[in-house]
């Protein structure tokens, strides 16, 4: 199986981007590296959790640090799309590694607060405080060399934002690649009318532009795969292509994720991502705990 491709620089201005696929998670994990100065930023790094032994490990967040090694690249930023719900964000491990600040959307607050009451926490502090910066709606910095911009794309999750770096876009679960479709919207928070809105956005960026999904699911067993273009995506995805409208997109949307079972991490992973990817603090005996409450997400489809 492909774990990992390089989609390589086109020109000045624009990024080489590694990618690292997790089969466990079917995550893609990016590094994306300025190639005149070597500087770089990680996209949404997995730190890996196995909800049957309740093991956790660093294997895949090595992994981008050995690359970064061998390539001779500074880190910059540690980056989150979005507050995942299928696995651990290795964000903080990072960190702690490397230095480098870490970031994700400002809408994350609104997360904070919806899952603070999923969770029963009453003194947990909802304000994004976990994280080194927020990003909003146009914020610009850069790596290096390169600038990027930040989109805010919600729908899939209120927080969620894409990258725009160069000529790559970094879309995490709004759009999938042509033949799986688009993201679900029913996650707490989700809204598909919201999510095409937010896809419309990010077509209506040059044909060219390279887009990276955050997952691949391989329909049919084919090889993983996590760069599209966005004439691609316009043309043949299998949700947007044809002439679908707005509600016509919204009642497909709805009517698919009411069949869906929500991901088999949401509740271990919500309420370690909500802390910008701190595991829980380990209790009086060393060990740490998750705590997953029951009947929560009422309505859910069952496997």
């Amino acid at each position: 199986m492909k774990t990992f491709a390089l989609s390589p620089s086109s020109g000045a201005g624009t990024p080489d981007v590694a990618g690292f696929f997790d089969p466990r998670t079917f995550s893609v994990q990016y590094v994306v590296s300025d190639p005149a100065t070597r500087q770089c930023a990680i996209i949404d790094p997995v730190h890996d959790f196995d909800e049957k032994s309740g093991a956790t490990a660093t294997h895949h967040a090595d992994e981008l640090l050995t690359y970064v090694k061998e390539q001779g690249l500074e880190v910059q930023w540690i980056l989150d799309t979005h507050p995942h719900a299928d696995h651990f964000s290795a964000a903080q491990y990072l960190r702690e590694k490397t230095g480098a600040p870490t970031a994700i959307g400002e809408k994350v607050v609104e997360v904070q607060k919806l899952w603070k009451e999923i969770y029963h926490w009453p003194d947990f502090p909802a304000d994004g405080s976990q994280w080194d910066r927020l990003f909003a709606e146009g914020d610009a910095f850069p790596i290096g060399e390169l600038e990027v911009r930040v989109m805010f794309s919600p729908g899939h999750t209120l927080a969620s934002i894409t990258y725009m770096i160069g000529d790559a876009a970094f879309v995490h679960d709004t759009i999938f690649q042509p033949d799986f479709g688009t993201a679900r919207a029913d996650f707490p928070g989700g809204d598909a009318h919201q999510l095409w809105q937010s896809i419309q956005d990010i077509l209506a960026l040059p044909d060219e532009t390279r887009l990276f999904t955050g997952h691949d699911y391989m329909p049919d067993g084919r090889e993983p795969q996590w760069e599209s273009t966005v004439r691609e995506q316009r043309e043949t995805n299998k949700h947007l292509a044809g002439g679908v409208t707005e509600d016509d997109y919204a009642a497909m949307r709805d009517e698919r994720d009411s069949e869906l079972p929500m991901p088999k991490l949401i509740l271990h992973s919500l309420q370690v991502n909500t802390l910008g990817g701190r595991l829980p603090e380990p209790e009086a005996n060393g060990k740490r705990y998750l705590k997953i409450p029951l009947d929560a997400l009422e309505g859910a489809a069952w496997e």
